[in-house]
């Protein structure tokens, strides 16, 4: 009997140890690039980012940091994504001439817009919240900007959306799109930031 009860016991903290929230693993640390680094140090890969998000459902928030023309030339995470919330916008007024693209300006609504999809989620600033662009580096300025506001609880999508580049220059390292995981085209307007304003 006493043989019966500690296996018991064995296999419900076993199964409670595994029922908790998927922890990060994949992503040494010590490795991020310093354009990658963020205060809190949470790093999730895209699918680390896929089973937390579907293990904690209406409780962990995916945000899409991305502009709202990545999006929907780029693909998105489909049902998986809570929102985008842009960390910036494209400016054609403007043209940076070292990277060679369009300007870009900052969303200064950025954090405000966050607390609001927070608050209506009935959240608050320690609950999980994951944000992703297209690689890892301006998602690691939102997760930035989220825990100078006072959020603890702030992942970056270390690898994003697209990926880094190859040597080919092509996004085919890793990434939501390359991991295999569930993406589209079709946007859900009600996710889509200027539909939250």
């Amino acid at each position: 009997m006493k043989k019966k009860i500690l296996a018991i016991a064995v296999v419900a903290v076993f199964g409670a140890m595994t029922m908790g929230p998927v922890l990060a693993g994949e992503v040494d640390v010590s490795k991020v690039p310093e354009k990658k680094q963020t205060t809190l140090k949470l790093y999730l890969t895209a699918k680390e980012a896929y089973d937390m998000k579907k293990e904690g459902g209406d409780k962990v928030l995916l945000i899409d940091v991305r502009t709202p023309e990545e999006i929907q030339y780029v693909g998105n995470m489909g049902d998986m994504m809570d929102a985008n919330i842009p960390y910036q916008f494209n400016d054609i007024s403007g043209y940076d001439e070292k990277k060679k693209v369009y300007a870009s300006s900052l969303n200064s609504n950025f954090v405000a817009e966050v607390e609001e999809l927070v608050n209506k989620r009935g959240l608050d600033k320690e609950s999980t919240i994951i944000v992703a662009c297209r690689s890892g580096d301006r998602s690691a300025v939102s997760a930035n900007l989220l825990a100078k506001a006072g959020y603890t609880h702030v992942y970056s999508v270390f690898d994003g959306f697209e990926g880094d580049l190859s040597k080919d220059g092509r996004r085919s390292v890793n990434g939501w799109k390359n991991a295999g995981l569930p993406w589209t085209y079709n946007m859900d307007k009600a996710k889509m930031y200027f539909i939250l304003r």
